[in-house]
């Protein structure tokens, strides 16, 4: 919208200006009588200003009809609006040097509030232009009743009235992004900090009702939680480690991506995909019920993701939980494992290696002595004299299913644990 008018400076003469016949003082003198025709009629205007603001909101409202539910909504905010508007941009064809900055400060804050009551821009760039288009008729239309021998001399003036149009045009398109880009900061900044106090556990009942909406999950139902390390730059490229159609909401938590998946009841989907890219590792929680145990499943998701060899690959915490009771229990893991194997501390290294290695293969093997000894390249008999040995200097029995049960889990801590 208009809010002020600069005076028209003289052309720059160029630099090796040629003999002409120059004329600026009746330049100046129409400059001049322009300048006090256009004040003539703006002081009336602004002595005019309820009515004129009436005849722009009643525009406004016919015209622009993003404009039309706000008045219906808030007339009287708006009628203040259009009317403090009117007044900088008619009071700056006055003076144009001491009332500039405060227009600007007023077009300024109209984008801003526009923008965060989502007003389209177009729709408050069109109201400008109506305004600019309301302001100058009504010069036309005052100047042509009080002296209609004076209206040519408003051409002299109607570039710079619509320069300034333009200019507070771009001021609000300024105002109305900068706001807009800050608003969606602030947006996705929330939606960061709700769904990182979801994983954390730290969400208060009260704010669940939020965080569904923000993170557009519903509040109840059954979740998984999938949690990615390793080849991936930002978090929409975690996309690619689920199976198709699986809808999710992901975090980055350091150098940890984590997605909250709701799934259905009474299954168990497959919501990842078993190959993963050389390095990527993935571990996939069992499922929760609700958000508010979305926290709960982030820490059996992040146990999955340890069980993950460093190769990469899928990890699902309900086909590992054994090891998953390990890890859990690092402590009591390495205690189990000392006492299993702790007999053998008196041997060769290498000789406590091969017994135990042994003992592993055997264990994968399903217990098969024959299958055992093709994996580690040797006969039959010879897997199962190291297995009796290894019971000789333990004083465990393979035969036994409670003895069997703790050589495994030991085996599993062994595998899994710093030493």
């Amino acid at each position: 919208m208009p809010h002020a008018v600069r005076p028209r400076s003289l052309p720059r003469p160029a630099p090796v200006p040629a003999p002409r016949v120059r004329t600026p003082r009746v330049r100046s003198l129409i400059d001049a009588d322009a300048l006090s025709v256009l004040h003539r009629a703006a002081r009336i205007l602004l002595d005019d200003l309820p009515r004129l603001t009436d005849q722009l909101v009643a525009l406004l409202q016919d015209r622009e009809p993003a404009y039309r539910s706000a008045i219906e909504n808030d007339a009287a905010e708006i009628w203040q609006e259009v009317h403090r508007s009117l007044r900088h941009s008619i009071a700056s064809l006055l003076d144009p040097r001491g009332v500039r900055d405060a227009a600007r400060r007023c077009s300024w804050k109209i984008g801003a509030t526009r923008a965060e009551q989502g007003l389209p821009l177009d729709a408050v760039l069109h109201a400008f232009r109506l305004g600019g288009s309301l302001v100058w008729q009504s010069l036309v239309d005052e100047t042509s009743r009080a002296a209609p021998e004076d209206v040519r001399m408003l051409v002299h003036v109607a570039s710079d009235v619509w320069n300034f149009v333009d200019e507070h045009c771009t001021v609000v398109a300024d105002a109305y992004r900068q706001t807009e880009r800050q608003l969606a900061w602030r947006r996705e900044n929330r939606v960061r900090l709700l769904a990182a106090a979801l994983l954390d556990g730290t969400s208060r009942i009260a704010d669940l009702p939020e965080t569904a909406l923000a993170l557009d999950l519903p509040e109840h139902g059954r979740y998984v939680v999938v949690a990615v390390a390793g080849g991936f730059a930002d978090c929409p490229g975690t996309q690619a480690v689920l199976a198709p159609g699986v809808r999710v909401h992901w975090h980055r938590s350091g150098e940890t991506d984590y997605g909250i998946v709701p799934v259905p009841d009474g299954t168990e989907p497959v919501v990842v995909e078993d190959e993963q890219p050389p390095g990527v590792r993935v571990g996939v929680s069992s499922a929760v019920e609700g958000l508010a145990a979305v926290g709960e499943a982030r820490g059996l998701a992040d146990t999955a993701l340890s069980l993950c060899p460093d190769s990469g690959g899928t990890v699902r915490l309900t086909e590992h939980l054994p090891a998953a009771l390990v890890v859990s229990s690092p402590d009591l893991g390495a205690a189990l494992a000392d006492r299993l194997f702790g007999p053998l501390a008196r041997l060769e290294p290498a000789d406590a290696e091969v017994l135990l290695d042994t003992l592993a293969t055997w264990l994968a093997c399903d217990g098969s002595a024959q299958r055992a000894s093709r994996r580690l390249y040797c006969h039959r008999n010879t897997v199962l004299n190291r297995l009796r040995r290894y019971e000789q200097l333990t004083g465990r029995s393979l035969s036994r299913p409670f003895d069997l049960v703790e050589v495994t889990l030991a085996l599993t801590a062994r595998r899994l644990l710093p030493r």
